[in-house]
């Protein structure tokens, strides 16, 4: 699959355009929106681990979607130098996982709460560096400019979602933790795999909308 890189003009934020991308599915914020409600999520109540979401932004491209992703600092207290989505731990203010998704996307890389329509959320995820993640999906149909804060993020990075149904990018392994065998999952579609808990949630994302 040929592909080009583009640099954008804001600093650390980069595009990534493809010139050949499987059609196969109606990728419209109805279609989406569709598969997202009629979707019975597994929620983790009760856990001592922290509470966190993210929100994964579909931001829109022409008559097609990109997934943004951050890259996490060296300076950040927890997953430093990480491909994930913009996202971190509830604070007491917060009413809702959404709550929480958005405050830290906008704290994170500057993107206003107004600029995402909230569709629906995939399954938390007990991670083993102890949080309890909510992963959120919206979609930003106009992107504003962005503002990261480089003390959290190093850089921000779009990948057109389409990649993530080329199963010839995609990696899993078994490992084994605290006696709990799990499958993980890598996506190669960037300079880096996108792996762990964002790989986690991008593979149950494209699992659903590829459902029937």
């Amino acid at each position: 699959m040929n592909h080009k890189l583009y640099l954008s003009i804001a600093p650390g934020i980069r595009h990534i355009t493809i010139t050949e991308m499987n059609q196969n599915f109606p990728l419209t914020i109805a279609f989406i929106t569709e598969r997202l409600a009629g979707y019975r999520r597994r929620a983790i109540e009760n856990s001592p681990f922290t509470r966190s979401a993210v929100l994964m932004p579909l931001v829109k491209r022409e008559n097609e979607f990109d997934l943004l992703f951050t890259k996490r600092s060296e300076t950040v207290e927890h997953h430093k130098g990480q491909i994930s989505f913009p996202g971190g731990a509830a604070d007491r203010a917060d009413k809702s996982a959404t709550d929480t998704a958005l405050r830290e996307s906008f704290e994170e890389i500057g993107l206003p709460a107004s600029a995402v329509q909230i569709i629906g959320a995939m399954d938390d995820l007990q991670t083993p560096s102890k949080f309890v993640v909510t992963p959120i999906v919206g979609v930003v149909e106009h992107l504003p400019p962005l503002q990261l804060n480089k003390k959290e993020v190093a850089e921000v990075f779009f990948i057109p979602l389409e990649r993530f149904f080329d199963q010839s990018l995609r990696r899993s392994e078994f490992r084994e933790r605290d006696g709990i065998r799990r499958e993980v999952f890598s996506y190669d579609v960037w300079d880096e795999p996108v792996w762990g808990a964002t790989a986690y949630f991008v593979h149950q994302f494209i699992g659903l909308l590829q459902e029937g």
